[in-house]
Formats: structure tokens, sequence, C-alpha cells
């Protein structure tokens, strides 16, 4: 039976159809992105998918295999993840240019492979050559990974069919294109019906499946928001390429809890996991410089002690400078709001500098109180104890505000050795008795308290 079709003119950068062919594309606004496709009718084409529809089945009677969840290799990566990645799941791992995906996709191959699975490896930015070389350069020598350079879906189906393997990583999405789409490769049509062939052919042939996508100049994965749908899980990769640490974010998760992050160090050998990042966060800081301030931020679920640096230094000209690197500057400008509203502090004649050690960038709220005061012990050129954590959010009246998860908080630091914190008053009574023994605490309302204890 012959199926019918009609022509439409479809958007090639954000998918918007038509019947009629335009300068201008009404939905993103861009010029020229109109192409001309053939289009099925879809009771007709999805007709054929419709007859081998499987039987549906009672709860009670699907069964979960022992080695469901897959040991990566990675113990963070295993963490975050919920104990694995789980047997044919569809994986979205983002990240900006050079950040390190290739990398530890190829390691994630490796720990795919040592567990006896066979890995097909789509190097389609790269030559078989070329990726043999970061192969070797991270140690992985193996029968089990096979590396395959091609761009064409069609192509890359067929040696799906004739390899069978149970892992699929393609790097990247944005390269890969289809015959029977006229739009360029990378291009929101082509990504977004690539993506669509994968995830069938992921639970199919219960092949879990790992996208590698670029970012956007905002930090968000290219290609269209169906993208982050369609798959089971997405990571982030984050991370500055002058730093050494990265940081694997976990947007969604079907199969467990998004509220985790896995820490990595990007060495000659690879990726090296980080087990305890609040030790090596502050394994350089001093003891005897002001303008520092240890602070308990949260990352996910999971509580990362950090260093707060300050510099205040009187300036000449008429405009001081406001500097902040890895807090919101914004925020940054609240502090010294307060500080100059509440203490009287002459911070209009000053330049100031505010940073987060070890490249980190964090928004918390919580670590408002620690920005404060280190801001306020390089003003007086008073030291804080090095065995002081500060926690606390600070409101534009002065007052400080309750924070979330004070006892995760509390255990990280009493690990790492700190004996003495400050933290908000309203947060006490959450605190059972056994914690408020093994660290000294000083709750505080204002800030007028908080700098009285230290500066």
């Amino acid at each position: 039976m012959k199926v019918k079709s009609k022509i439409v003119w479809e958007c090639i950068e954000c998918g918007h159809e038509q019947q009629k062919w335009a300068g201008s594309c009404p939905s993103c606004s861009q010029w020229n992105t109109f192409v001309e496709k053939n289009k099925f009718e879809e009771q007709k084409r999805y007709g054929s998918a419709i007859k081998k529809q499987k039987k549906p089945l009672p709860l009670s009677q699907i069964q979960l295999k022992d080695n469901f969840k897959q040991k990566t290799g990675f113990v963070e990566v295993d963490r975050l993840l919920g104990g694995g990645v789980v047997e044919g799941s569809f994986l979205l791992l983002g990240g900006s240019p050079g950040i390190g995906k290739s990398t530890l996709s190829l390691q994630l191959a490796k720990g795919f492979a040592e567990n006896g699975k066979k890995v097909l490896y789509i190097c389609g930015e790269e030559s078989e050559e070329q990726t043999m070389l970061r192969a070797k350069r991270l140690g992985i020598e193996t029968d089990h990974i096979f590396l395959l350079h091609e761009t064409n879906l069609e192509a890359i189906k067929n040696q799906l069919v004739e390899l069978n393997p149970e892992a699929l990583i393609v790097d990247s999405v944005q390269i890969l294109y289809k015959e029977q789409i006229g739009a360029a490769p990378g291009s929101i049509v082509q990504v977004r019906e690539i993506a669509s062939e994968c995830m069938h052919l992921s639970k199919e042939m219960n092949m879990t499946t790992i996208l590698i996508g670029h970012v956007t100049k905002s930090g968000d994965i290219a290609g269209p928001r169906v993208l982050e749908h369609l798959v089971d899980v997405v990571l982030e990769f984050e991370g500055e390429r002058s730093c050494g640490y990265r940081m694997l974010r976990c947007r969604k998760n079907r199969f467990g809890s998004t509220d985790n992050i896995a820490l990595f160090q990007m060495q000659k050998e690879g990726l090296q996991e980080v087990l305890n990042p609040s030790k090596a966060f502050l394994e350089e800081r001093t003891h005897k410089g002001s303008g520092s301030a240890i602070v308990s931020a949260l990352e996910g679920g999971r509580s990362l002690l950090l260093e707060v640096q300050a510099l205040v230094t009187p300036t000449a000209f008429p405009t001081p400078s406001r500097k902040a690197t890895g807090i919101d500057s914004s925020r940054l400008a609240l502090l010294l709001a307060v500080l100059e509203k509440k203490m009287g502090f002459a911070l209009h004649s000053c330049d100031v500098f505010a940073s987060l050690a070890g490249g980190m960038r964090i928004k918390e709220p919580a670590i408002d109180l620690g920005i404060l005061l280190a801001i306020a012990s390089s003003f007086s050129n008073r030291v804080i104890p090095h065995d002081t954590i500060i926690m606390g959010e600070v409101g534009l009246s002065g007052e400080i505000r309750s924070i979330k998860k004070v006892q995760s908080r509390l255990q990280e630091a009493m690990q790492l050795g700190f004996e003495h914190c400050i933290l908000p008053l309203s947060n006490m009574k959450e605190l059972p008795d056994h914690l408020k023994e093994s660290i000294s605490l000083h709750p505080v309302q204002s800030v007028e308290e908080a700098i009285g204890l230290l500066v």
C-alpha cells in the first residue's frame, strides 16, 4: 500500500513547521531557516510500531536482574547515580569545551570494559588514531572497547546490529546527522532526531547509551529542550579549565536522587576522584593571615568546607573596585552595604576583592556570614581563628537567618578538626544534645554579635 505524504516547511533552528515558506520563522525569529520536508501521515508512519507493541505486564511480575546497575569504575560516579549506571539507560553528559568530557567518557568506557561489557565508542570529532592517543595516555588497553569514526547515523546503526554492544558512547551528538533530514549537523532538528533514534536503540537493544553534548554561551546544553526530556539522566561537567578541579553534577535522574555531586581532579593520567573534597580545598590555607574565613556550603546534598579570602585596601580613585571570584557579585555588594550601615566601616573609599579558593563557584546564601567576616577581618587586620567555621545567611537589616542541614555541616567540620562554629541562633533548637557537646557553638542573631566575637 502506498504511503501518503505531504510537503511541509520546517525551521532548521527550532523545528517549527508550517504549510508555506516564509523568510523569517515566527517561532525563533531567525531568517532563511525554512527547508522543504516530506512528512508522512502520522497514522501510516507509526502503524508498524503499533503492531509490534508488547503486551502490558503486571507490576508484580516484572523481575529485576541482580546486576541491573553497572559499576563505572568510579566510586564517586556510582554514588552520584545511586549505585551505578542502570542497564539500558540513556544518559546525557554536557560541559563546556576542554572541560574533560571525552576523557571522562573514555574512563567510563574502561570501567564498563573491566566488567566484561562490550563498548562501542563513536569518536565523531576525532579519528580512531587520535582517540587511541588519549586512551594510551589514560592507560586504557582492552579489546572490549571498539572505536568508530563515523557521523552518519545509518552507518552507526548497521555497526550496532553487527557488533551488538552492551554500551554505546557518542562523542558528540552535535556532530551526527541523518541523511533524510536536510538540516546541517548540530541543528536543532538533527539533534532532536538523533537523540530520539538513540533513545529507541537504547531501549530496544537494552544498551547503556551516553551522549556527549556541547553547551551554549549561557551554560545550557545545546539543542532543543526535548533533548533533556528524552534522556534518563542528565550530567553536567563543570569547572574552570585553568583550575585542576572538576565537578560532575546530576541535574536529572529517573533512577535515583539528584541531590549529589562528584568531584574530580584533572591530572596527566586523566581524571582522579577526590574522595574528601573539603580536605583538598583546605590543604593550602594559611593560619596567620587576615581576611580568611572557613565556610560550609552545600553542593547537592553534600557539605563542602571552603576558604573565603578577602582583601580590603584603600584606593586613590573616586570609584573603588568590587571584584568577586566564585561569589555572586550582587551578593558581595549587599554584604558591603550591610557592613557600612550596621558597623560604620568606611568601605566606600576602599577596593574590595573576595574569592573562593580552589576555583569553586557557590551561590548558596549560607556562606554570607563567612564572606562578611572575612571582609571585616581584612579591614581591621585581625585574624580569624583557624579552628573556627562560619555559617549563616545575612539579611538586609543585618540579622543572621537560619540555614538548612546544619547537622551535616557540623559533622563535616568536626571530621576535619574544627572546634568552634559561629551559626544562626535560630538553628540551635534543631541540634541534638550530643552534637552541642562535641563542638563549641557560638550562636548569633546579628552582624554586630558575629563581628564582636572575632574582630
